[in-house]
């Protein structure tokens, strides 16, 4: 039986998978292709590709844990595996984390609207977004679950749609006004115009695209029967996510240049609208609206479970764990809604630059909780009392060096100057929160 101040285990399997995904696809994929594509143009797939290992392992590694500790989330698997202090730090950046996420995602979203509403402010129409996502965060978690099943679903629909319909125009099977898309790969400056090291750059967006996935992890104390089903969510969850993301990307590139997208809209709608189905970028545009809102969502689920967590083991205000009678962390998400209010204001001040400054922090803070989720499965796997039946394999090579491809991916984002702000802002968080560690828990060895 749930206590009164117990989280609700009503996520079911489908739920996760797509709240997993739902988080994931959002402005990474719809907004951010672009600005990857700029970066490193069609050879960019690489970046996504080689992403996609490091968060199957990351993945798997989480499953391993769930499996050996059930009833425990992320925070608690880098709490046993390296104490009080780390868990403090890992904990909050997270929460930092998926803030900064949301902000992002209802500025997009807003920015979406935009299309249809070009004469309303975008600080305006962000808080409208914020607003709306807030009202479904109030719900039980099983009916949350359900909201975000539908949402999520809506868009990976809509990703194959398009890619249905994108590589119809490439092969020639719909007809269009262009022919011979192909050469796009091969002419501009060919399938790496920028090198093949402007992969390195852009992993900033990638890694900020695929922050998400380990929601997973902390969906483990709300979900039923977490030990059986996580492997096989995961498993068929890693290989639907790095699809969605190369295939979509390829067919931009094959469709229009990669130097001729334009950032004032999101490379979707570009395609489409060349596809000259009537009222094709319409319906685009809204499933794009879909899309972010459902990463948002994701977010704030991410954030108020992890403060949740935070407050029952003592990091965070004891207020944080106090649930409503529909299995909601209130303060959590009262302190989340004030935090997204704020950060959509950011809109009216620095409009053209807000989505640059923010991304850099996500992509940061996601390398870091990687690795704290690499290094602490490479510590507990000593410690086990009985072998999972799931097991990540090559231990300790493979976590180890999936550890160390991402500590390598932080240091290219701190040495990347066009990252300065945003990276001096993530230190910034990560020392006060290290300073904050050493004085609350002086005690700890």
């Amino acid at each position: 039986m749930e206590t009164k101040n117990t989280l609700q285990k009503k996520l079911k399997p489908r739920h996760i998978s797509l709240m997993a995904m739902g988080g994931a696809i959002g402005t990474g994929i719809f907004k951010g292709s672009g600005e990857t594509v700029g970066v490193a143009g069609p050879g960019v797939v690489v970046a996504y590709i080689f992403a996609g290992l490091l968060l199957l392992v990351v993945m798997g590694a989480i499953a391993e844990m769930a499996i050996v500790y059930p009833n425990t989330n992320m925070k608690g698997f880098i709490l046993k595996a390296f104490g009080s202090r780390m868990s403090f730090i890992i904990g909050w950046l997270y929460c930092v984390l998926w803030l900064a996420v949301c902000i992002i995602e209802v500025v997009v979203a807003g920015s979406f609207l935009q299309y249809w509403f070009p004469d309303v402010p975008l600080w305006l129409l962000s808080i409208i977004c914020t607003i709306f996502i807030l009202s479904i965060n109030l719900m039980n978690v099983k009916h949350y679950g359900e909201f975000e099943f539908w949402f999520a679903g809506i868009k990976i629909a809509m990703i194959i749609v398009f890619i249905i319909l994108g590589a119809g125009i490439l092969f020639g099977i719909i007809p269009s006004d262009g022919s011979n898309y192909f050469r796009n790969f091969t002419e501009h400056g060919g399938f790496f115009p920028n090198g093949f090291t402007s992969i390195f750059a852009a992993l900033l967006v990638v890694m900020f695209s695929y922050g998400g996935s380990e929601l997973i992890g902390v969906t483990v104390t709300e979900a039923q029967d977490a030990e059986k089903i996580l492997p096989k969510v995961i498993k068929s969850f890693i290989f639907r996510i790095v699809l969605f993301y190369t295939l979509p990307i390829l067919i931009i590139c094959g469709l229009i240049p990669w130097n001729e997208l334009t950032e004032s809209s999101s490379p979707f709608v570009q395609v489409l609208s060349i596809s000259g189905l009537q009222g094709a970028a319409h319906i685009m545009n809204f499933i794009l609206i879909i899309a972010v809102l459902s990463a948002a969502n994701s977010g704030i689920y991410g954030c108020t479970r992890m403060l949740h967590s935070l407050a029952e083991e003592g990091e965070a205000p004891k207020a944080f764990s106090k649930l409503s009678k529909s299995g909601v962390p209130t303060y959590s998400l009262v302190l989340t809604g004030v935090v997204l209010l704020l950060g959509s204001m950011i809109a009216l001040v620095a409009q053209n630059e807000v989505f640059t400054l923010l991304m850099a922090f996500p992509g940061f803070v996601v390398s870091i909780v990687w690795i704290s989720i690499c290094l602490a499965q490479i510590k507990l796997r000593k410690s086990y009392t009985t072998m999972p039946s799931f097991r990540l394999w090559g231990y300790p090579y493979i976590t180890g060096l999936a550890a160390a491809a991402l500590a390598l991916i932080s240091i290219s984002f701190i040495m990347n100057e066009d990252n300065r702000i945003s990276i001096i802002a993530c230190l910034v968080v990560l020392a006060f929160l290290i300073i904050m560690s050493i004085f609350k828990f002086k005690k700890v060895k």
